[in-house]
């Protein structure tokens, strides 16, 4: 039996009632921010009642968990699609920015989200962002105990590099781009700008 891909969505008609809430959460989430979407907004997109949302989340906030954590998850599968020892030790950092920045390519909603979940300056501990840097330090670790990744930085230093690396281009790219936009006649599509962002301490 063919596997899923690691960040690509199953087909609406093969996912539960819970997943397709969740899924639609995401979807208007990323649109619209989570205070300005409705349960039932959700529960409209998703072909489901407003009762089933309260049976299997209970209430908006913890819908939102459930959408951050499938976020995690996917970088997580996405992270794992690229095993230790699949490439030389110092192409596999490389490869597991390829492999996120091809998920988040796959999955508009999941940037779109995540712009607005990072950008949001009331965000807590415990967040988003908190889960995807612990998911950055277990990375660290693993490839440390693997002797791939370099202990002259500290594990803070070295999940800032991964995060930006991984997360940078997410937001920064949007901006070159309407810059090349402005001088479209000059650039030539051939001249588009493609931007790589990377860390140094």
């Amino acid at each position: 039996m063919a596997q899923r891909q690691p960040g690509v969505p199953t087909r609406a008609d093969d996912l539960t009632a819970k997943a397709r809430i969740r899924n639609a959460a995401l979807d208007l989430f990323a649109a619209h921010g989570v205070d300005a979407t409705s349960l039932r907004a959700v529960a409209a997109a998703a072909g489901v009642t407003v009762g089933l949302i309260v049976h299997h989340y209970g209430t908006k906030e913890a819908l939102r968990e459930a959408v951050e954590f499938a976020i995690v998850e996917q970088f997580a599968e996405t992270i794992a699609s690229v095993p230790l020892g699949s490439y030389p030790p110092d192409q596999i950092a490389a490869e597991r920015d390829r492999a996120v920045a091809a998920m988040l390519s796959a999955n508009q909603a999941t940037v779109d989200y995540l712009r607005r979940a990072i950008l949001d300056g009331s965000a807590q501990r415990g967040d988003l962002v908190s889960r995807l840097s612990r998911l950055s330090a277990q990375q660290v670790h693993d490839l440390r105990e693997a002797g791939v990744a370099s202990t002259k930085h500290t594990v803070g230093e070295q999940v800032v590099t991964i995060m930006v690396r991984q997360l940078g281009r997410l937001f920064l790219q949007p901006l070159v781009d309407r810059i090349a936009d402005e001088f479209a006649d000059d650039t030539g599509a051939s001249g588009r700008p493609h931007l790589v962002v990377d860390v140094s301490h």
